[in-house]
């Protein structure tokens, strides 16, 4: 294994227990005001948990720069010299300290304005240091600003035959000596305590021997001191592919054990309300998509199991029909069926939508929501209790205890992340034999997220639009150009269309973007005078009822313009709106820009987008405004959005221990996480219990991680 791994006695635990699940204070060099630190700080509890404290870089004492080789395109670099001078400049907010390392080829500016005191207890004027740091030019001389910075050593001299590395630290625990220097010091300590069996294999020695993957003890090691660039690389590929292979066994066991041991209606046959429906009242001929998707939810209800599936497709794509004839399946099988929606106007617009569709078919359709009168709620309540209301439609309201079901057998959620899993798994326990689920949203997931985010579910991709849909033409201008954009919205609503205006909501800076919607609208008016055109506006701070108010007259065409804040982003459906301006476009990301792009091109004719932006736009803002007039591909576009945003600040990503890697990025690792899935469906398509000889390793591993991470389903 290498000279880190020695057989000591330093400390004495139970055998039975793993040595990594020893509390931090007994680790030697740290004790108990370290271990209060090291807690509150970093999150390190145990031995386990420094060990999973990953360096963020290693230095190589043979790799120096010399400082005249810095230049404006150089970004992070190494240097070593003599510090000449340290200096304190200004004082309060305005205080900083200031030294000059020089080597014989020119001079380096090191600034801190932040952990002065230790910084000057820490380093002396006249010694030689190695400092590494992000490089930056202040008056056109070389600085670097919070540097690392150590004494020198050389290479040889130091004793140390691995790339040293550097972990990450605060200002409390530097305070307290412990920057990234002494916690490898720990590490280190914590190695020479540690035998290979400590840190058990988890991944079939058949998987580690077909992918030449390096041992877990050895990757650890390695991960933290390796003795070369190459060895370091192996390790992380290593333990990179066992973070994705753990999760993807964990939420696959969910997903598989749910289809083994859950209840569910049967629905066991297509009657005369599914294939009267399908017959005589289909507005359209199903996409392959919507057959394909059918088909799954066909099989899935078939089957005496609880179908928990999320059915993700793009704006426009036909979710809400095949929710509809997944609701007729549910009543051919003599049960009811709900849809539940994130607010009023979204449950009024399918529930308007599906009574024109359902005219005629013998289904009793009823919405629910929290302005339903007191009366009509009485018959509602009364309908779902003796099984003469099929179908009910409705917000929040559903989950009430108040509203039960004779025989609920089929729920849809839409726009499931605005809703919490108390919410949802309120509407499950409203029938004695769970319920299957549907979930819908319609923002488009990527492939790499919903594999690790979603892949405790079943899940289906619409990604095909019905006919007759036009693509949305998507076009930048700028604010030169507002006057012919103007002109432009006046001809569309001269042929009879609707446009809207939306303009960004900037939570940190509330009032300043009330400010701009409300010169916005005094904008539009001047440009759009009243009586020949009227306009509506929507902003979060109206009260509810005048918002509802305001979105429905549009809704109804009675408003030719609706100028709003991203309030309208999800849900309102207005077929004959054709063009959607967003101003400042610069401000939103690529998801939302998506989104509210989908607001239009619901209907027949031709739309548009138009992106306005300011004259000067950063290059991040210019590649996302790029996207969006380069496709429609709400897919595309997410996949772009993860690669620029990363996982977490997806909208409807779940907050779940899937995403919470040390090491692995699924946007980076894409390769290695279809090959973790490869692994561990094959593994559990063998052995779903884990009990073969082969796998008990990971078996073990799994139950040691019981209660460690943030796992969580649908249902």
């Amino acid at each position: 294994m290498g000279p880190i791994f020695v057989a000591t006695n330093l400390c004495i635990i139970n055998q039975t227990v793993s040595i990594l699940a020893s509390p931090i204070e007994y680790l030697k060099g740290v004790g108990p005001l370290r271990a209060d630190l090291l807690r509150k700080e970093l999150n390190i509890y145990t031995f386990d948990d420094l060990l999973n404290l990953f360096p963020h870089r290693h230095i190589d004492k043979t790799k120096v720069s010399k400082i005249a080789s810095i230049n404006f395109q150089t970004e992070y670099i190494q240097v070593t010299g003599k510090l000449e001078f340290l200096e304190t400049i200004g004082d309060g907010r305005g205080k900083r300290l200031i030294g000059q390392l020089r080597d014989d080829t020119g001079v380096l500016e090191l600034t801190w304005f932040q952990g002065i005191n230790w910084v000057q207890k820490s380093i002396g004027v006249g010694n030689t240091y190695l400092v590494f740091g992000k490089t930056g030019f202040f008056n056109n001389k070389p600085q670097i600003v919070h540097p690392e910075i150590e004494l020198f050593v050389p290479a040889k001299a130091d004793g140390k035959n691995y790339l040293e590395p550097v972990y990450p630290s605060t200002e409390k625990l530097k305070a307290r000596a412990l920057n990234g220097r002494q916690i490898a010091k720990l590490t280190y300590q914590l190695f020479m305590q540690l035998q290979p069996a400590d840190i058990a294999e988890n991944v079939p020695e058949d998987t580690l021997h077909k992918y030449q993957f390096v041992k877990r003890h050895e990757a650890y090691r390695a991960a933290h001191f390796p003795q070369t660039q190459e060895e370091y690389d192996k390790a992380i590929h290593r333990l990179k592919f066992e973070e994705l292979f753990i999760a993807q066994v964990r939420m696959n066991l969910v997903r598989l054990q749910r289809h083994k041991a859950s209840r569910g209606a049967v629905f066991e046959k297509v009657g005369s309300y599914f294939n009267g429906f399908y017959n005589n009242h289909l507005p359209f001929q199903l996409t392959n998509a919507q057959k394909r998707v059918l088909k799954e939810i066909r099989q899935d209800t078939a089957k005496g199991h609880q179908m928990n599936r999320l059915l993700q497709g793009d704006v426009g794509s036909g979710k809400t029909i095949v929710a509809l004839l997944s609701m007729l399946l549910a009543a051919d099988n003599g049960y009811q069926s709900c849809l539940m929606a994130p607010t009023e106007i979204l449950a009024n617009q399918h529930f308007m939508g599906l009574s024109t569709l359902l005219k005629g078919t013998g289904i009793e359709l009823r919405i629910l929501t929290g302005s339903t009168k007191a009366k009509e709620r009485r018959e509602i309540l009364a309908g779902l209790l003796d099984d003469t209301i099929h179908f009910i439609v409705g917000t929040h309201a559903l989950i009430e205890e108040v509203v039960q079901f004779k025989n609920l057998g089929l729920v849809v959620v839409d726009e499931q992340h605005r809703f919490g899993v108390a919410q949802r798994a309120a509407l499950w326990k409203k029938a004695v034999v769970p319920p299957h689920i549907l979930v819908m949203t319609a923002t488009p997931i990527p492939r790499t997220l919903a594999m690790t985010a979603y892949g405790d579910l079943d899940y289906s991709v619409m990604d095909e639009l019905p006919p007759g849909r036009k693509p949305i033409t998507t076009v930048h201008r700028n604010e030169t150009q507002r006057f012919k954009v103007m002109e432009f919205i006046r001809d569309e609503i001269a042929k009879g269309r609707q446009a809207y205006i939306i303009y960004p909501l900037i939570e940190e800076s509330e009032k300043l973007s009330y400010e701009d919607l409300m010169q916005g609208y005094e904008q539009v008016k001047s440009y759009f005078p009243e009586p020949k055109y009227s306009i509506s506006m929507v902003h979060g701070r109206m009260p509810a009822t005048q918002k509802e108010t305001n979105m429905d007259r549009f809704v109804k065409g009675d408003t030719h313009i609706m100028v709003s804040t991203t309030v309208i982003e999800v849900g309102v459906n207005v077929p004959n709106a054709s063009v959607m301006v967003i101003e400042s476009a610069e401000k939103f990301g690529l998801s939302q820009l998506h989104q509210l792009r989908g607001r239009v091109g619901r209907g027949s004719e031709k739309s548009f987008c138009i992106l306005l932006t300011g004259s000067r736009v950063s290059v991040d803002a210019k590649e996302r405004i790029s996207i969006m007039c380069a496709t429609n591909d709400g897919f595309k576009i997410a996949e772009k959005d993860l690669e620029l945003r990363g996982p977490g600040e997806i909208e409807g990503t779940r907050q779940s221990g899937a995403l919470n890697f040390k090491l692995a990025s699924i946007v980076n690792d894409k390769q290695l996480l279809e090959l973790a899935r490869f692994e561990a469906e094959n593994l559990l398509e063998e052995d779903i219990d884990i009990i073969m000889a082969k796998n008990l390793p990971l078996k073990k591993y799994l139950q040691s991680q019981k209660g460690k991470t943030g796992w969580s389903k649908i249902s």
